[in-house]
């Protein structure tokens, strides 16, 4: 998990990866509420988990990747 947690916000840099994937989106450091709530309505988003498997997210991932 190292370097991992401190990608939390400080009160969540402490929890087990299970716990960091369901955790709220707004948890990530520089995620706000409003942005949360964004992705909630856009996206159906609601915990990392959720961020981290989307279709959409991960095709984007995956296109920036082949195009370095």
């Amino acid at each position: 998990m190292a370097g991992i947690a401190n990608k939390f916000d400080k009160e969540w840099e402490t929890k087990s990866i299970e716990d960091l994937a369901k955790a709220p989106v707004a948890a990530l450091q520089g995620v706000s509420d409003s942005d949360a709530e964004h992705l909630k309505a856009a996206f159906n988003i609601t915990t990392v988990a959720d961020l981290g498997t989307n279709k959409f997210f991960l095709w984007a991932q995956a296109v920036a990747k082949l195009a370095e």
